[in-house]
């Protein structure tokens, strides 16, 4: 409990004071560093979540502009061969559903390289991507041809994209909301840019997940809010927007996709799904302030049990490196204080990040290759919530005895036989 709150909700604006975990100071989770920068100043930012007491949405207090996130931003959702999959399933289940059609505008918020919206032009439905970051909408749009609008989302874009393309018959979102500082801007914006009769989807990590499967590692300077479905249809019953369905996913450790429209549209009822959630996290206790209070400790015990593994096996003098260098990753090399004394390297399919470091730990990020040539005893999973598509692609490990290592929800230790 903090006595001396100096942070306000990011939605309704009431004092923060209860305090649901602190990861310390932290380095920005995806910050490229470069060779020429390992000798420079990094810096570093307080991660610490509070929950509101009024609406009890959790949040991040925001310390870092977002200006200053995504200059250099460095997350490419194509190289996940398992999220690009997820996403045409995406674009087939909501094209047949809702009739999505030629004569529809689909826009996507946080768009990133086209990963998604390119499914959609493959059905010659017209698509707008929205992206913050410069390198990433200049690839999606000579990559794969998608119209991309370098901006963050917010009322004043909202209005800019109406004037300049129409009103969107159907907006995405996908982990994006968790990204919004200022979530009011944010859905004025949404409830602006929404056609009528049209439909919002949103998918984000379930508050419920990070919280039962201690999944802390998905806490980092980026994700200003995380949500429970209680709370959020709160924040989008206030700006006339109604969540009229809701559906459970497996992405990113446990997934909700929301579907929005214009309160009033009859076209869409209201299903069970979303008298079942609301239900469920009732009785979980998601609003209330108890259902908090025992995350911090269980965040520390995760923290020991990672360094006790790791002390073991470097003093058999095992050779332990990691595979992904994903956000998540950082938060929890950060947190846990682990750097190459630790782990000698990871390696990252993705070549934007090859050649580099990780943010804080300056851990060097190889080629996946690297892996064949070293021959580590043990192969610890960054990006947990791929572990079966990581494995899958390197099961050549085994070879030579090597294992793989899981530490979230509970450290794993997986051989050929324990998959």
């Amino acid at each position: 409990m903090n006595n001396q709150p100096s942070h306000k909700c990011n939605f309704c604006h009431s004092p923060l004071h209860h305090l649901v975990t602190d990861l310390g100071v932290q380095p920005l989770c995806e910050d490229k560093i470069r060779v020429e920068d390992l000798t420079k100043m990094e810096p570093h930012f307080p991660l610490q979540v509070y929950v509101c007491e009024k609406c009890f949405l959790v949040q991040a207090p925001a310390v870092v502009s977002p200006e200053i996130i995504y200059r250099d931003y460095a997350y490419y959702s194509s190289y996940s061969d398992t999220w690009v999959q997820h996403a045409k399933q995406y674009v087939d289940y909501v094209s047949e559903r809702f009739e999505i059609s030629p004569n529809h505008l689909v826009a996507e918020v946080a768009s990133n390289d086209g990963y998604l919206l390119q499914f959609f032009k493959e059905k010659g439905i017209p698509v707008l991507g929205i992206d913050p970051s410069t390198e990433i909408a200049e690839y999606a749009e000579k990559e794969k041809g998608i119209r991309t609008e370098v901006k963050f989302f917010g009322y004043e874009t909202a209005k800019y994209l109406v004037e300049t393309y129409g009103k969107a018959n159907l907006i995405i979102g996908n982990n994006v909301l968790a990204h919004v500082p200022d979530i009011n801007d944010f859905l004025k914006g949404m409830k602006y840019f929404l056609a009528e009769g049209g439909l919002i989807t949103m998918e984000f990590p379930h508050l419920e997940r990070l919280i039962e499967e201690n999944q802390f590692d998905t806490i980092y300077h980026e994700h200003f809010s995380y949500f429970s479905f209680t709370t959020v249809k709160e924040i989008f019953k206030s700006y006339g927007l109604c969540l009229f369905d809701v559906q459970q996913l497996k992405t990113h450790g446990g997934s909700i996709r929301i579907h929005a429209c214009h309160r009033g549209d009859t076209s869409k009822p209201i299903s069970q799904a979303v008298h079942d959630l609301l239900k469920h996290e009732h009785e979980l206790g998601m609003d209330t302030l108890a259902y908090y209070d025992h995350f911090n400790n269980k965040v520390k015990e995760t923290k020991r049990k990672i360094l006790e593994f790791l002390i073991k096996v470097k003093r058999e003098n095992k050779q332990v490196v990691g595979y992904g260098a994903p956000g998540k990753g950082n938060t929890l090399l950060n947190y846990c204080g682990v750097r190459t004394d630790f782990l000698d390297y990871t390696v990252d399919i993705n070549p934007h990040k090859q050649g580099n470091f990780l943010p804080g730990t300056h851990i060097p990020i190889h080629h996946p290759d690297k892996i064949k040539e070293t021959k580590p005893d043990y192969v610890f999973i960054l990006p947990w919530n791929l572990k079966d598509e990581i494995i899958n692609y390197n099961k050549y490990i085994y070879e030579w005895g090597g294992k793989f290592v899981v530490p979230i929800p509970e450290l794993m230790i997986l051989n050929n036989h324990q998959e």
